[in-house]
This record gives structure tokens, C-alpha cells and sequence, in this order.
């Protein structure tokens, strides 16, 4: 069976070691917060937010307290408010470890598309063309296909880039799979998943 939306954040959440710092974008990389567990990860969110504990109980929301994605989030005992100038500091001075974001598009070589679809309305870019430029490590975590059926890793994005060559790691209910050298590599499969389905449902070049 493919993975849900849980068990790719609980996947993501297998690539954070003790000490990074990790921004975690909109969408299913917010549900990464939920599975951090006993490691020491402290995770940031670009509004002005370090130390992210794990989305509220029922009845224990603080409005006041919410992510990049307008949801609310827990405080830790640790937790430290900014600005956005500090936040963008941390983010392109290259403070931050890595990103887990969500995508439309990413491509074999690694270009991610991200941020809009043309003829749609935009709130805005966010942060996501900083983080891609600042972070080392980004690990995008979204749908095999889109709604029809059609593969989002492609021989090339035709949707705006946010960043050229920035992806490292792809995490999908199928799967994941590295940026390597001449394509895609297909590294683990959701249980019951064969590589033989991912390599169908995928446009991009899969290499051995």
C-alpha cells in the first residue's frame, strides 16, 4: 500500500539527526513536527519561530502561536521569537541544516517547482526560494501523481522554478528516491510498493 500523508512526515522525519536545525514547509512537511520524538531537532519556521513542538490537542490551541502555513503550533521550553529580517538571516546565511518542503514539480536533475501555477492566484513565493539557496540539505516530500494520474517527477518542470539543482531527496506515497547523477535513483519503496510501480509512475530517468 502506498504511504499516507503520516507516514511520509514519519518517513521525512527519519532523515533529521540530533542537532540540526530544520524548517519544515506548508502542506504534509508540517505533519514532520509529530515524529521528531526523543531527537534533538529544533525546528524553524520563517515567520519568527525557533524551537516547533508538535501540532495541539483539541481545545489547546493558542492562536497566537502558528507556523508559516497560518497553522497552530506548541511552544518548547527552549522556544525563541524574531523577526523575519532574523529569521531570512538564519535562513541565507546558510544556519539552517536542511529543509523539508512540499512540491508541484521536481525534476531529474533536481530543479523543484514549488510556488505557483500561472493563471492561479498567489498569496506569494514565501520563503522557499531562500530556503533552496540557503539550506544544505532539501528533501521534498509530496504525491507520486497529481489528481490525473500524471507523474510530478519529470524529465523537466514545466511549472516556474523556485530553484535549479537544489533538490536532494524525494520522499512520495511510493517511495524515495535521490538526485544522482544522469536521473532519479529509487533508494527505499512503501511497503507493498515494487520498483517496478514506482519506475510506471514516473516520467523522470530512474538509474540503477
Amino acid at each position: 500500500m502506498p504511504w499516507d500523508r503520516n507516514q511520509m512526515a514519519a518517513r521525512a522525519a527519519e532523515e533529521l539527526e540530533d542537532g540540526m536545525y530544520v524548517n519544515l514547509g506548508i502542506g504534509i512537511p508540517t505533519l514532520v513536527a509529530n515524529y521528531v520524538g526523543d531527537k534533538d531537532i529544533t525546528l524553524q519556521s520563517e515567520n519568527g519561530m525557533l524551537g516547533m513542538g508538535p501540532f495541539p490537542f483539541e481545545g489547546e490551541e493558542d492562536p497566537d502561536l502558528i507556523n508559516a502555513g497560518k497553522q497552530t503550533i506548541t511552544e518548547l521550553n527552549r522556544t525563541s521569537y524574531f523577526d523575519s529580517a532574523t529569521s531570512f538571516g538564519m535562513i541565507r546565511g546558510g544556519k539552517i541544516a536542511a529543509a523539508i518542503l512540499g512540491a508541484m514539480e521536481v525534476a531529474e536533475n533536481g530543479d523543484l517547482a514549488n510556488w505557483m501555477i500561472p493563471g492561479k492566484l498567489v498569496k506569494g513565493m514565501g520563503g522557499a526560494m531562500d530556503l533552496v539557496a540557503g539550506v544544505k540539505k532539501v528533501v521534498v516530500v509530496m504525491d507520486h501523481t497529481n489528481k490525473h494520474g500524471d507523474s510530478k517527477l519529470l524529465k523537466a518542470c514545466t511549472l516556474p522554478l523556485t530553484g535549479k539543482g537544489v533538490v536532494n531527496r524525494i520522499i512520495t506515497n511510493l517511495g524515495v528516491l535521490d538526485v544522482v547523477e544522469g536521473g532519479l535513483k529509487i533508494v527505499d519503496c512503501a511497503e507493498g510498493v515494487s520498483e517496478d510501480e514506482i519506475r510506471a509512475a514516473t516520467e523522470a530517468t530512474i538509474v540503477n
